[in-house]
């Protein structure tokens, strides 16, 4: 599915959120505040936006691996690397579920709107625990429902009836990629529930800051020192 749609990807996240979503993950960038030479992780990069992000934060000195299960989504993440000169981001095919790095490798561990397509939730966050250094940050951006009054109803008008189809118009893909989004977003844990799931996978201090009156929400938890 993500496959079919990997060519139109970046036009569709800046086309339905009107650019928003590029301005979640440079809020994420400078929440988490990477430091020293360390490498950083970010999972289902897609087109390794937020890894970018991470790079300009970070600065050349640190390596930043983009992960991600879907091969096309990989390849254009190389060649906007390229264009971008960014060359201390790689691009690494893997499985959030078994991933190829070993314990305490990284500072910062880091996903944007991928967890809830991992198959399971929690050994996604083990993973992510697993392989983040002790003292460092695993940061989960993901949609969310806003809580507020009338937003609440146009935004789930719109995202439940408008988006998915200019989504399918423009991605012409045979999987409705876009159908399913809502679908997904629908039945993912979120606030505290996430929280606690991330508590759950050996974090703690999980921070829950939601983002555009809670049309996405940032997650931020700490691996202990002492595990």
């Amino acid at each position: 599915m993500f496959g079919e749609i990997a060519g139109r990807y970046d036009f569709l996240n800046r086309l339905l959120s009107l650019g928003v979503d590029q301005y979640w993950r440079w809020r994420t960038s400078r929440r988490v505040k990477p430091g020293g030479e360390s490498p950083i992780l970010d999972l289902c990069a897609g087109t390794g936006d937020l890894a970018f992000a991470f790079a300009k934060r970070a600065g050349v000195k640190t390596p930043v691996v983009a992960a991600d299960f879907c091969s096309e989504m990989l390849v254009i993440g190389e060649q906007k690397r390229d264009k971008r000169q960014l060359g201390q981001v790689q691009f690494v095919q893997a499985d959030a579920q078994h991933l190829p790095f070993p314990d305490d490798m990284f500072q910062v561990v880091s996903v944007a709107f991928g967890l809830r397509n991992v198959a399971d939730t929690d050994r996604g966050l083990r993973e992510m625990t697993r392989v983040c250094r002790p003292g460092g940050h695993v940061a989960v951006l993901e949609f969310s429902h806003p809580r507020w009054q009338p937003f609440k109803a146009v935004y789930g008008w719109y995202f439940r009836r408008v988006l998915p189809r200019i989504g399918q118009l423009l991605s012409r893909n045979r999987s409705e990629a876009y159908v399913y989004l809502p679908k997904s977003v629908g039945e993912f844990p979120e606030g505290e529930a996430l929280a606690e799931r991330m508590r759950l996978a050996g974090l703690c201090d999980v921070e829950v800051r939601p983002l555009t009156l809670g049309i996405a929400t940032l997650y931020v938890g700490n691996k202990p020192e002492q595990c």
